[in-house]
């Protein structure tokens, strides 16, 4: 599989789950659009499924919402499940040679995911803050990172862990070709 085939984002899915969470709350496109800082328009092509969104504009939406970003990749899921290395809904990231796979999404009961970030060394990914409370969990597997907080990011080998606010500007960086790593975002 190359690599915009691994980028592809799972359009359908992102379209009924964005309308269905709009639907939820009981807002219009116009103001999702305004909270998320998107065009209308942009909004309106990702609920029809016509749009090829980045991570940033997922994540800009997740908040607007008040949801998490799994729930915008996550289908119903069997009991028990495989996801082979290389499969999995990934986005990529609009400004970085950054992609994350959402591996396991939280029951109802829970407010956490899981993804598999792969990244290769280049520009820096800069994160906007995420909702209030968001923490982040980090597991190096291979490669070497700058990771964390913007103002101090930590530099991270295979089997270092980091975790740190996701409310607040963050930072990922690649520093070794090859570089990836577990994430777990926890929301409150």
């Amino acid at each position: 599989m190359d690599r915009q085939e691994r980028g592809a984002a799972p359009q359908a899915v992102i379209a009924a789950s964005l309308r269905r969470e709009r639907t939820r709350a009981g807002l219009s496109l116009t103001e999702v659009a305004q909270r998320a800082g998107i065009a209308k328009s942009t909004l309106s092509q990702l609920e029809s499924g016509s749009g090829n969104p980045s991570l940033e504009t997922l994540w800009a939406l997740c908040v607007a919402l008040d949801m998490p970003f799994s729930g915008l990749l996550e289908p119903p899921r069997p009991a028990v499940r495989v996801i082979r290395a290389g499969e999995g809904p990934v986005v990529a990231a609009e400004h970085s040679d950054y992609s994350a796979t959402l591996l396991a999404a939280g029951p109802p009961n829970t407010r956490r995911d899981v993804f598999r970030i792969v990244a290769e060394p280049g520009r820096v990914r800069e994160s906007d803050p995420h909702g209030p409370g968001v923490v982040e969990h980090v597991l190096l597997a291979a490669g070497r990172a700058l990771a964390g907080p913007s103002e101090a990011p930590v530099e991270l080998g295979p089997g270092d862990y980091l975790t740190y606010p996701g409310d607040a500007p963050h930072v990922f960086e690649a520093l070794a070709a090859g570089t990836w790593a577990t994430f777990v975002m926890e929301y409150t």
